[in-house]
């Protein structure tokens, strides 16, 4: 197996109104790819606003994330922001959906050892496997009222 990469970040979300998800690799994980990532979620649902629930990752937590927020909602109320965001508790995965996909993928990855000639196939079988889904695992359904309301 040739080795282009030992690692690969991705970012992902899941729209749980069509129980997709949405997914994008970046070099890392901080505030200037969250932010990225953010307004990519914008683009991909221009009519929508978005609830965020994410764990407490310093990055999301930044002063850079908390102002691109403000800027980002300035002037609206609340109950009309483009995008909240809302924090699992510390250190509970349990409660993340995302974790499942992620977990998904990976086996989707080990299942199919043999096609993974190089890292960007075994890229390519995470995505597939992670983007081309419709997921319907319990914790998804955990946030299903909330929902309701965006």
């Amino acid at each position: 197996m040739i080795n282009e990469r030992r690692r690969q970040t991705y970012y992902g979300a899941i729209n749980i109104l069509n129980q997709k998800c949405i997914s994008k690799k970046y070099e890392g994980c901080n505030s200037k790819n969250t932010i990225d990532f953010i307004k990519y979620l914008l683009s991909e649902n221009k009519e929508s606003r978005i609830a965020i629930i994410w764990d407490g990752a310093s990055y999301h937590r930044s002063e850079e994330i908390r102002e691109y927020l403000q800027s980002l909602n300035e002037g609206l109320e609340e109950t009309k922001w483009k995008v909240t965001c809302i924090r699992f508790a510390p250190n509970c995965p349990k409660q993340n959906p995302m974790e499942d996909i992620w977990l998904q993928g990976k086996r989707f990855i080990r299942e199919f050892y043999h096609l993974c000639k190089s890292f960007k196939i075994v890229r390519y079988l995470f995505e597939f496997s992670t983007n081309n889904n419709i997921f319907n695992f319990p914790k998804m359904f955990m946030y299903g009222n909330f929902s309701q309301m965006i």
